[in-house]
């Protein structure tokens, strides 16, 4: 019943976590362009600097729920690692459920004001000659709450699916 529902939202996840992902690529020449024009030429430039923190902010934000799905995140599992698949299933889901969603509902909470504030004055760099969309980059703190929000919840339905055992290979 919810298979193609979690499905949408899994593949919407890996297409975001996929797009992001070219952003590093950007990132890389900007900052190897940054690096050229202040050593080389004795160029600064305040937009490009920014540009480097916009792209690596976008990266980080946009990419957390893609990094969660693929199971990549930094974890200590010194015990996790041992653990049965069914054992596994239901660390995650406590995680999920008592973790991670409280933490992403406190983060969209206490940033909202913040947020708010930044669109009313569609705030943009503090520095002459920096970016504007200040407030457009703050706004990805709420793509992120939202994106692993739903990955959370995908993992919350694969997990009970591993738990009762209908789980038919898919990894959680």
């Amino acid at each position: 019943m919810f298979d193609t529902p979690l499905k949408k939202i899994e593949s919407f996840i890996d297409w975001s976590g996929r797009t992001v992902s070219w952003l590093s690529l950007f990132l890389v020449l900007v900052t190897f362009i940054v690096v050229v024009l202040r050593y080389v030429f004795d160029i600064g430039s305040i937009a490009l600097q920014e540009t480097t923190t916009f792209l690596h902010a976008s990266v980080f934000l946009i990419g957390m729920a893609y990094t969660l799905q693929q199971d990549a995140h930094v974890r200590v599992d010194i015990f996790y690692a041992g653990f049965s698949k069914e054992k596994k299933a239901r660390v995650d889901l406590f995680g999920a459920l008592f973790l991670l969603l409280p933490f992403m509902l406190f983060i969209t909470w206490v940033s909202w004001q913040y947020i708010v504030d930044s669109w009313t004055v569609l705030e943009s760099s503090r520095e002459a000659g920096g970016l504007p969309g200040v407030f457009l980059l703050k706004s990805l703190i709420l793509a992120m709450t939202l994106l692993l929000s739903l990955q959370a919840v995908t993992q919350i339905a694969r997990n009970i699916e591993t738990i009762l055992g209908k789980n038919n290979g898919e990894q959680s």
